[in-house]
């Protein structure tokens, strides 16, 4: 089993970047694949990006490609997740979660991922 804590959020104006974490305990984490989700109020949860076991492939929501970049240290079993460009309609609350055994690579369904941290928001102002 593995344990996550996001930070890093806060309130940004457009344009500008954060840089979020997604913190983990647990043996499994070095070998689990890490999404990234972020849900805003009144929507679904929706699917932002992920990275395999050792970061060597990642994949993104079309939304936030060649914006949002995640990685990891796995030697501080910490997952980020580098946001420029911001955009208001990135406001949500942004969640990091690792993935369950039904999950397959290229998965974006929240329901293939588990284990989920309690979220940190993120606002961007006009």
């Amino acid at each position: 089993q593995v344990q996550l804590v996001e930070s890093g959020g806060g309130l940004v104006q457009a344009g500008g970047s954060l840089r979020l974490a997604c913190a983990a305990s647990g043996r499994t984490f070095s070998t689990s694949t890490i999404g990234w989700f972020r849900q805003a109020p009144g929507k679904e949860r929706e699917f932002v990006a992920a990275i395999d076991w050792n970061g060597g492939t990642t994949y993104y929501a079309d939304s936030v490609k060649g914006r949002f970049t995640v990685s990891r240290d796995n030697a501080k079993m910490t997952v980020y997740l580098q946001m420029n460009s911001l955009k208001p309609e990135d406001t949500a609350v942004y969640y990091c979660a690792a993935q369950k055994g039904r999950w397959s690579w290229g998965s974006r369904s929240a329901s293939d991922f588990g284990s989920w941290g309690q979220g940190t928001q993120v606002t961007v102002s006009p």
